[in-house]
């Protein structure tokens, strides 16, 4: 049984810090090879799980010490039917699968998790294609079919809530969270921008955002920006309007490349920790409405803890 389920204490004024950069972590510094950065296959071995847990606990340690909630992210976002098939899985693997990854991060939680620092485990899901370059675009319709394979195992897992990540036109996120509201599991929503700050497929962020709200009745419990770095969306975020008050955290990219320099590079690019830390400080000083903030490509547990040494009594 999910724990949060029904009560997500993110939703609280609390400040949150979410675990990530696993992907790069695993390809440059455990040079390992994730087709498709696929990260579910990685727990087919004692060894690799074992990797998976050691570099998680970091997040919960670094957690309780500056007394914040934690947010894990199951290693499910590229646990979908299309990829199972191109890594051959069967479609029949997939609870196995998802619940696999879930119970792993609840073993985390019942380790380290306090009053003071709760744990809410995040079924984490993707694009259907590719985040950066979306080639083919799904009807709401096709996408709410799509996902909801993912999404169904999601729900009888103990995931307390599903984030899809990376997200790059508004009718898929539309489907998923339909998909997400059919199987009673509360959802965010996070979107990726191009260096211009738009969607990968042009569209604004504002439009992307009022699009899904109207047309699914305000179906997210939040939205998120991440895999991008804060200089190319900062700078558009009024705090006065409705629509950036519907966005409640960040994944940030360590690296301030485009999408396109991202995807050709041979090497990781882990910018400056420190760096890190302060952009997510300017973030909270204008948004003073969010409360949860993560890395995405090229970060570590170095930038997770720049954040909180710069942000914790900013948002507490």
């Amino acid at each position: 049984m999910a724990k949060y389920r029904n009560q997500l204490p993110q939703l609280s004024d609390r400040f949150f810090i979410i675990s990530g950069g696993l992907e790069t972590y695993l390809v440059y510094q455990k040079k390992m090879n994730l087709p498709y950065s696929a990260t579910f296959p990685v727990l087919k071995s004692e060894a690799g799980c074992e990797v998976i847990k050691d570099y998680l606990s970091q997040f919960a340690m670094i957690a309780k010490k500056y007394g914040v909630g934690l947010i894990f992210q199951a290693v499910t976002w590229r646990a979908s039917p299309d990829y199972l098939k191109k890594l051959g899985y069967k479609i029949e693997d997939l609870p196995g699968i998802v619940q696999q990854a879930v119970d792993l991060l609840v073993d985390i939680r019942n380790e380290y998790e306090t009053e003071t620092t709760p744990i809410v485990i995040n079924a984490s899901m993707g694009p259907r294609g590719d985040g950066y370059n979306p080639t083919t675009i799904m009807s709401p319709d096709e996408a709410q079919t799509y996902h909801s394979t993912q999404i169904n195992a999601f729900s009888q897992s103990k995931a307390d809530f599903i984030t899809a990540f990376t997200l790059n036109y508004s009718e898929e996120a539309i489907g998923i969270v339909r998909a997400a509201k059919a199987a009673n599991m509360p959802i965010a929503i996070s979107f990726t921008v191009s260096s211009d700050g738009r969607l990968p497929t042009g569209q604004s962020l504002k439009d992307a955002i009022e699009m899904v709200d109207s047309v699914t009745d305000n179906g997210p419990i939040y939205y998120m920006i991440n895999c991008a770095h804060p200089n190319t969306f900062e700078k558009l975020l009024d705090p006065k309007e409705a629509w950036v008050q519907r966005i409640h955290g960040f994944k940030s990219n360590a690296s301030k490349k485009t999408h396109e320099q991202l995807d050709e590079s041979k090497e990781l690019d882990d910018g400056n920790p420190q760096e890190f830390g302060q952009c997510n400080l300017a973030l909270l000083k204008k948004l003073q409405h969010v409360n949860i903030l993560g890395g995405c490509c090229g970060t570590d547990i170095r930038h997770i803890e720049e954040t909180c040494k710069a942000c914790c009594n900013t948002s507490t």
